[in-house]
């Protein structure tokens, strides 16, 4: 039966087992899109926005490249006109050039706000300054995390992300080929017309972008708030019981990170930072401990390109070396290494590498360095073509609706529940595997379904509007 010429009669009247589970299948299918392709299309254009800023710049910003003239200044020195190009402010963090002719950056903090200032570590002349949290990159991930409301951006976002597996569900139990070959599935006919060519290039993009969608949804659902904060982080951090006899800090590795940029890798943000103070740790920085000391150290140990270093903000607070795939320090999540120095002693207090990260930290890892097509060029063209797949799925997806409603009607033309469907066991044993896994879809599918059999089911006017 083409999903096309359904009516409320040929619902009655289909064989009870594939029919009837397939029309309850669209029909979650429906409600899920109603509320998820917003969300996704909001997603999918702000990820293309920071994608192709950052390819063009830092995540601090824009800055013009510069000519290399032999020996670069002390860090100190290029950071003394940071500072002077920020008046009151106070150095947060050094990120080391990412190549020869790309310049340093400098966070500073001044108030409640971190300017990024680029410094051509040459002539120690500051090329650009302004508010990190101001950057069209910025905005576009304050859009991406939160709408731009907060808390309640991110749950909802949550939701819809959770909901979209519930999407993806239905929409392969729905377009699985029965009768005809999976070939039928994969390509689209292109020489149908009206809603059966729509029909056919939603199917065969969902078919193709099914895994890849839900790789994203996983890598991005990382970072949420109830999902990633709440259940998959803090299982997965990394432990700081391994630091045998090292002082620990009341603040976590997230402190070390800048309002919307999460500038440490996602397997440590939840560990306790090491604290100085103490003569635990190994050698590390001879002689007195300085920025341009530990700059120097890092580069003797392994720390090339653009790094980051962070400076103590506390009395306790540690010099912290990075290198963080997910923020442009490297190509490759494996390269991934975190060293703390003790201010006083110049101890080495704690050097992590991605060997040392847990299974689910390490598949973090390279999921998000994949999901901000940070991992080389074909990563980056891989995902450009991608979202714009997705954003083909939800507008192929609202055009199925519009060509198949009630002409000249005010009703959302949700399909019908068949009759007689029963205990649909299947699906709900992947109900409950969803809402346990994600609590934000079982909160979501819980809602539509009081609404749908509630509301919906005994409400005219709401009965008339849906269907």
């Amino acid at each position: 039966m083409s999903s096309s010429s359904i009516s409320s009669a040929s619902v009655a009247a289909a064989p009870p087992a594939i029919d009837a589970r397939y029309f309850a299948a669209w029909r979650w299918h429906f409600y899920a899109g109603l509320f998820v392709i917003p969300f996704l299309i909001m997603l999918a254009l702000t990820g293309g926005v920071m994608m192709i800023y950052s390819g063009v710049g830092n995540e601090l910003g824009y800055a013009p490249n510069i000519a290399p003239a032999g020996q670069a200044l002390p860090v100190s020195a290029q950071a003394r006109a940071a500072l002077a190009a920020v008046h009151s402010g106070a150095l947060s963090t050094y990120v080391a050039p990412a190549a020869p002719n790309r310049p340093a950056y400098f966070e500073i903090a001044r108030d409640d706000a971190t300017i990024a200032v680029a410094v051509d570590p040459y002539r120690g002349t500051v090329l650009t300054s302004g508010d990190e949290s101001r950057t069209i990159r910025a905005l576009a991930e304050k859009i991406h995390g939160t709408l731009l409301i907060g808390t309640i951006g991110d749950r909802l976002i949550e939701a819809a992300a959770s909901l979209t597996i519930v999407l993806i569900a239905t929409g392969l139990y729905m377009a699985w080929p029965r009768r005809d070959g999976l070939t039928q599935a994969l390509f689209p006919h292109l020489k149908r017309r009206g809603r059966a060519l729509w029909k056919d290039l939603h199917r065969a993009t969902g078919m193709w972008m099914s895994f890849v969608l839900l790789l994203f949804l996983l890598s991005g659902l990382a970072w949420a708030g109830v999902w990633g904060d709440k259940l998959v982080q803090p299982w997965s951090s990394f432990p700081a019981e391994k630091w045998n006899q090292v002082p620990l800090s009341d603040l976590t590795h997230a402190a070390l990170d800048h309002g919307v940029l999460h500038e440490v890798p996602w397997g440590l943000e939840q560990t306790p930072l090491p604290a100085s103070g103490s003569d635990a740790g190994g050698p590390g920085v001879e002689g007195p401990v300085s920025l341009d000391s530990v700059a120097l150290w890092a580069a003797a140990h392994g720390f090339h390109g653009q790094y980051k270093l962070a400076v103590p903000q506390s009395d306790t607070g540690v010099y912290s070396v990075s290198l963080d795939g997910r923020n442009q320090d490297g190509v490759s999540p494996s390269g991934d290494r975190f060293v703390h120095i003790d201010r006083y002693t110049g101890n080495v207090l704690a050097d992590v590498g991605y060997a040392d990260y847990s299974p689910v930290a390490k598949l973090m890892a390279w999921g998000i360095g994949l999901h901000k097509g940070m991992a080389g060029p074909v990563n980056f063209a891989f995902n450009l073509v991608a979202l714009a797949l997705v954003l083909l799925l939800c507008v192929s997806g609202a055009v199925m609706w519009w060509k198949r409603r009630p002409a000249g009607a005010l009703r959302l033309a949700a399909p019908p529940m068949p009759r007689d469907l029963g205990l649909w066991k299947g699906a709900v044993v992947v109900g409950l595997a969803v809402s346990l896994a994600f609590p934000m879809a079982g909160v979501s599918i819980l809602v539509i379904s009081l609404v749908d059999l509630v509301l919906i089911a005994r409400v005219p006017a709401l009965k008339r509007a849906f269907s």
